[in-house]
Order: C-alpha cells, then sequence, then structure tokens
C-alpha cells in the first residue's frame, strides 16, 4: 500500500512539474513586447498686455481650438484712454502753433504795421525838408547853428523811426523765421508720437492670437485686473508637435538619433511614423530603478524626443498617450 502511495506520489509530482514547465516555456513565448509610454508635446506661446488693465471679455475657454488672427481677450483701462485724449488735445494746440508760424502775421496786422510805416515816412519827409531849410539859412546866417543842429537831430531820429517801421511791415509780411517753423514743426512731430504711442496701448487691449494652436490655461477671471507683462493665457501650437518619452537607459540600445519608428496613438488607434531627433540626459536626479543595493549599478533617465514625419494628423491633442516598442 505504501510502495503503490509513493508510486503515485512521485507520479503527480512529475506530472505538476511537466506542467510548470510547459506554463513556463509557453510564456517565454508568448511574453508580450515591452512597451515604452510617452506623450504628445508641443510648443506654445503665452498671451499676455503691454499695459495693464480689467479683463472686460475672454472670447475663448481651454481646450478651445483658435486660428491666428482670432481675437481672445478684451481689456479696458479708462486711464489709458485718458491719455489718448489728452495727446491728442496737446497734438491740436502744437498743430495750431505750427499754423500760425507758417501762415505769418494777421492780415489786421500787416495792415497796422503798414499803417505805422506809412506815419513814419510823412514824419521823415517833413524832417527832411526841415532840415534843407534850415541848413539853407545856417550857410545864409540867418539862424543859429543850434537851430540847424536841433533839426539835423530830428532829422537823424526820423530816418531811424522810419527804418523801424520798415522793418516792422516787412517783418509782418514775411511771417515767423525759419528756425521759428522749424521749431514749430518740431512741436507737431513730438505730440504726434505721443499720441501714436498712446495709441499702440489702446491696441494692445484687445489681445489676439499670434499662430493656431489649442488653449491650454487661462489665468485670469473675467473681469480682474491683470498687470504689464501678466500671462493671460497659454497657447500650443497644434501643427508644431512632437512624442516625448522618459526612457530608461537600458531601454536605449537600438534607439539613435535620425532612426525611423512607430508610435501607436491610443487615443485616435493610429500608428505614426517618427523620427527620433534628440536624445537628451534630464539629470542625475532622474533614476528610474536603483540596483547598487544589488550590486549594480543606478539606471539613469533620458528624454528621447520624436517627431512626426507626417504631421498633419487630424485630432492629435496635447498629453495623448504614445507608445514605442521597445527595440529587441
Amino acid at each position: 500500500m505504501n510502495r503503490r502511495f509513493k508510486a503515485n506520489l512521485m507520479f503527480a509530482s512529475v506530472v505538476i512539474i511537466i506542467i510548470a514547465i510547459v506554463i513556463i516555456v509557453g510564456l517565454a513565448q508568448s511574453s508580450p513586447a515591452e512597451v515604452i509610454q510617452g506623450e504628445v508635446d508641443a510648443s506654445a506661446y503665452r498671451v499676455s498686455s503691454k499695459v495693464p488693465g480689467r479683463i472686460a471679455e475672454i472670447r475663448f475657454e481651454e481646450g478651445d481650438r483658435v486660428k491666428k488672427g482670432d481675437t481672445l481677450v478684451i481689456l479696458e483701462a479708462p486711464d489709458i484712454e485718458a491719455k489718448l485724449a489728452q495727446a491728442n488735445a496737446a497734438y491740436s494746440a502744437a498743430k495750431a502753433i505750427e499754423q500760425k508760424a507758417q501762415n505769418g502775421a494777421r492780415s489786421e496786422q500787416i495792415q497796422a504795421a503798414y499803417e505805422v510805416w506809412q506815419k513814419a515816412k510823412a514824419g521823415l519827409d517833413v524832417a527832411t525838408k526841415t532840415y534843407d531849410r534850415v541848413a539853407k539859412l545856417y550857410e545864409e546866417g540867418v539862424v543859429a547853428e543850434q537851430k540847424r543842429d536841433e533839426a539835423k537831430a530830428n532829422f537823424d531820429a526820423m530816418t531811424a523811426t522810419e527804418k523801424a517801421a520798415k522793418a516792422q511791415y516787412d517783418m509782418a509780411m514775411n511771417g515767423a523765421q525759419q528756425e521759428d517753423k522749424a521749431a514749430a514743426r518740431a512741436q507737431v512731430e513730438r505730440a504726434q508720437g505721443a499720441v501714436s504711442e498712446v495709441s499702440s496701448y489702446i491696441s494692445e487691449m484687445v489681445l489676439i492670437a499670434s499662430a493656431d494652436g489649442e488653449i491650454t490655461e487661462i489665468y485670469p477671471q473675467l473681469g480682474e485686473l491683470v498687470g504689464t507683462g501678466s500671462p493671460i493665457m497659454n497657447i500650443s501650437k497644434t501643427n508644431d508637435y512632437w512624442f516625448v518619452f522618459n526612457i530608461r537607459e537600458d531601454y536605449l540600445p537600438g534607439i539613435k538619433v535620425n532612426d525611423q519608428k512607430q508610435v501607436y496613438l491610443p487615443a485616435l488607434d493610429k500608428t505614426i511614423d517618427v523620427r527620433i531627433t534628440r536624445i537628451k540626459n534630464v539629470g542625475n536626479f532622474a533614476a528610474w530603478k536603483a540596483t547598487k543595493a544589488l550590486d549594480k549599478y543606478d539606471l539613469k533617465t533620458f528624454e528621447v524626443r520624436a517627431t512626426p514625419i507626417d504631421a498633419n494628423i487630424e485630432g492629435v491633442c496635447i498629453g495623448m498617450s504614445a507608445i514605442m516598442v521597445k527595440p529587441e
């Protein structure tokens, strides 16, 4: 009885061993290939404003896709609008001064200067005749020398008065000097520059998309104040995407820059041909597997970037999982 029991036990043990060997061999032969998982990444840009303001309108939400030139956000800044009004007023004043310098004196001023000149001419004519008569009488010994000198002094004074009146009339006719005209023009250009500067700030209150993309983040809420240069939203360029894999270094054999591989996107159920464009060490701190305790070595991590050979694939979104089979 004991012999039969031992024989059965031995037979059962042999059968169990055989079954275990078959299972192990089968698992070894049918084990799936190891995969490397990454995700879709893309270049991005942040939308911000040059001027501080309050968020008046946000026309898109996170996850929306935008086209280049779409209006994204509208700000309101009453202080900037007030500065524009001031700049326009200063420009109008400078333009009026320039116009006055270019046009010269008014017709009434010119007429008044002409009348003063004519009066001075008449006085000079009388002084000339008086001096001629007194000088002749002085030569004949009729009048004293003092009388002649007084007539001469009056003649000289009236001559100077006539010249001064003529100069005033000429100045009224000619208008402002070239230097005054140039200075007035410079003031106009300066005021015009101020208007252009403030107008550029006004245009910055309407923020538009500079490239096609997907809005991944919106930072402020409607009605909040934002400062100069504060980021308002982040937009990923959907037409400039790639796949990023953080790969342990013992998986790197068989992966080289410029190699062509295939990446599977579970979300789209598509396989895409890609090219390895970069292999970069992500730093000594990134160790996926510490094996020094087992008398081996630490396995570091490298960032591998793969760019699609054909980027025109519909439905690709930032953050989608990407699967690459480990090279044999």
